[in-house]
């Protein structure tokens, strides 16, 4: 059944912390380093597609008397997400393939799984095609999803 899940405040006793939780060096710089890389992109991906939506779209909410918050999510937000979702699916799936690359900082995960099962097993066919369905899996779940999202705010013809 494993050991249940508790939580507790890390106290100075001696020279060093008891309890709490570590976070490894090599976790923080794959959480700092893949965060900023990818929220870089996505910014610059919602800054296009809010430019992209015509300037007469805002004039047109402003003459409605719209309020700057109620214009961004009444009228810009809406048609900016037809131009956003697309490249944001790509970087979706790219920060999936890039959390592999956790592999060279040390970080166990998947790839580590799949390395200890060919050292221990020697078959290392197998252990690569099952890392390569699972990537598979989770690239196409995003993707699917990602798919539908697009198609239910898609402008539909009338």
């Amino acid at each position: 059944m494993g050991a249940p899940l508790a939580l507790d405040k890390p106290v100075l006793e001696g020279f060093n912390f008891q309890g709490g939780k570590v976070l490894s060096p090599e976790f923080m710089a794959l959480l700092i380093g893949l965060s900023t890389y990818t929220a870089a992109f996505i910014a610059e991906v919602v800054r296009a597609g809010i430019l992209a939506v015509d300037r007469g779209q805002d004039e047109a909410a402003k003459a409605l008397g719209l309020s700057p918050s109620q214009r961004l999510r009444l009228v810009t937000m809406p048609q900016a997400l037809r131009v956003i979702i697309p490249p944001m699916t790509s970087q979706y799936l790219n920060l999936t393939k890039n959390s592999s690359l956790a592999v060279a900082i040390g970080y166990p995960d998947l790839v580590m799984v799949a390395n200890t099962a060919m050292n221990q097993e020697g078959q290392a066919i197998e252990a690569i095609a099952i890392l390569m369905a699972v990537y598979l899996a989770i690239s196409l779940a995003i993707s699917l999803f990602m798919n539908w999202y697009n198609a239910r705010v898609r402008l539909t013809e009338r």
